[in-house]
């Protein structure tokens, strides 16, 4: 039975202190459709070039830019990492938001299977590897770690993720996601795409943190910030089966939940500078619709002009702002239409 070992040292609690805090702050916010629509476009482009730059893929994050907008018909193994990778993306920006979510061993083949599409052998897509694997330090050319053998790569998911259903309500969502993600790289269970795949997947656990604008975060961005720091904290030496019951989880908790602070604090500037641009400023004829609506449950156009003396074209254009910023939705159709808030 699956058993980790780790501490909630100082550092770890006051971390997940602050990620609570951080995402209580950004919860609490209200932007526009077209800012968020950008900015998730931003997040899967950093995240599609993180992540597979982590892993060596050689292509600047201009370069990726143009890929994902361009998606050219003929590409380089380099160039089809990057695709599969915003593929994997969007599939799972949408699973998240169905109910009840299933975090499960068929949803990591799924997620593997679609980052090596046409990079491996088909009959090593979306499946469990047969034979040994070995994790080298390309520095010294040596091999440092010799993960468990195949035969028992399966029983030791189950076990992974009994422990992930079994504490579900038990343990912080970030303690449980951080320890999925280096046990995952200790098991190794694919012969290839195992760090882009447990990536993914921990975005899937992250999302459980209760963050409503989850799809705008690049998590992998802090890793490729410091790639040797990453795979020193995340990774392990040795032999698995003589280092298995000694893996202390702490020190990556630690790192891990640090990344999650650098993204949220990253991603809040940014939304702190979208939210005070001429389109989104509220002006007092805004204002004055979302008083009204307040206090009397809904506001048609016809009472908001004898609120104003705004033309009916430029009333429309008023409404259809706080329609556009999240605030109030439009229910009804001619004249029977009513504006609530959202």
């Amino acid at each position: 039975m699956f058993d980790p070992k780790y501490t909630i040292s100082p550092k770890l609690l006051e971390n997940i202190k602050r990620i609570s805090t951080l995402i209580f702050e950004l919860n609490g916010k209200r932007f526009s459709k077209v800012i968020l629509l950008e900015l998730e476009k931003k997040a899967r482009e950093i995240s599609a070039h993180a992540s597979t730059s982590i892993e060596g893929n050689p292509l600047p994050l201009t370069e990726v830019k143009k890929i994902l907008k361009s998606h050219p018909k003929f590409v380089r193994d380099s160039e089809k990492e990057v695709l599969n990778y915003n593929e994997a993306l969007l599939w799972l920006n949408a699973f998240v938001k169905k109910e009840p979510v299933r975090f499960n061993l068929p949803l990591i083949l799924h997620i593997q299977k679609i980052i090596t599409k046409g990079l491996i052998s088909e009959f090593r897509c979306g499946k469990i590897r047969k034979e040994p694997v070995f994790v080298n330090d390309p520095k010294i050319r040596k091999t440092v770690y010799w993960p468990p053998d195949h035969k028992d790569v399966t029983a030791l998911l189950k076990e992974l993720f009994t422990f992930v259903e079994q504490n579900k309500n038990v343990l912080d969502p970030l303690i449980i996601a951080g320890i999925f993600h280096k046990q995952f790289v200790i098991i190794h269970p694919f012969m290839d795409g195992n760090g882009r795949t447990v990536r993914l997947a921990t975005k899937v656990l992250l999302a459980a943190v209760g963050l409503d604008t989850f799809n705008l975060f690049s998590f992998e961005n802090y890793y490729n910030q410091n790639v040797s720091d990453y795979f020193k904290n995340v990774g392990v030496t040795g032999n698995y089966h003589d280092i298995q019951k000694h893996v202390d989880f702490t020190p990556w908790l630690e790192y891990f939940t640090d990344g999650i602070i650098d993204e949220l604090l990253r991603v809040s500037k940014i939304l702190q500078t979208a939210t005070i641009t001429p389109e989104t400023i509220l002006q007092s004829h805004h204002k004055t619709i979302l008083e009204y609506i307040k206090k009397n449950g809904f506001i048609t156009d016809k009472i908001y002009s004898g609120l104003t003396k705004r033309a009916k074209p430029t009333r429309n254009q008023d409404l259809n702002k706080l329609i556009e910023l999240g605030l109030i939705e439009r229910l009804g159709k001619g004249k029977a239409t009513i504006y609530k808030l959202k």
